[in-house]
């Protein structure tokens, strides 16, 4: 049995007539919506996401160094300022992969070492889930450990 179409090397039929072109970027119904177009995730974003993740750590208190949480309380006070969920968050963010930067603060009592893990898994899932992004490293640090005598003080010390 003989094949008399007209096929090109690649088993592609060509259109009557020869000429042998065939159709490259197509467009229409039958082309996948991811492959039309561009998505771009912003920075914000992946660090919303981020602080978002690491906050919902067991043993992690807060997020930030010292400075940037006093700052942060003080924003958050301001009316239209509120809640800084990217405080203490780094992120650099190119079009495949994203680095992240955090800087916890820990429950006392609570290991270091498991938090830091437990965050470092949490938000990569977050991350990868969301996005679809790689995350390529999360690094953390520890800044500052949250005493149970640090929260009553600062309570006592609140004018009513």
């Amino acid at each position: 049995m003989t094949d008399t179409g007209n096929r090109n090397s690649a088993g592609q039929e060509h259109p009557p007539g020869g000429g042998g072109a065939t159709l490259q970027g197509r467009r229409g119904a039958d082309v996948p919506a991811e492959s039309r177009g561009k998505t771009t995730i912003a920075d914000t974003v992946v660090a919303k996401i981020v602080g978002m993740a690491a906050r919902e750590v067991p043993g992690v208190y807060n997020l930030g160094g010292g400075m940037a949480r006093a700052l942060g309380a003080v924003r958050e006070r301001v009316p239209g300022g509120g809640a800084a969920v990217t405080r203490g968050v780094k992120v650099e963010v190119g079009e495949r992969q994203a680095a992240v930067d955090l800087d916890v603060v820990v429950e006392y009592g609570a290991s270091i070492v498991e938090v830091a893990g437990d965050v470092r898994a949490n938000v990569i899932s977050a991350v990868e889930r969301m996005t679809g992004l790689e995350v390529v490293e999360v690094n953390l640090t520890i800044n500052d450990v949250h005493l149970p005598e640090e929260e009553s003080e600062a309570e006592e010390g609140r004018v009513s």
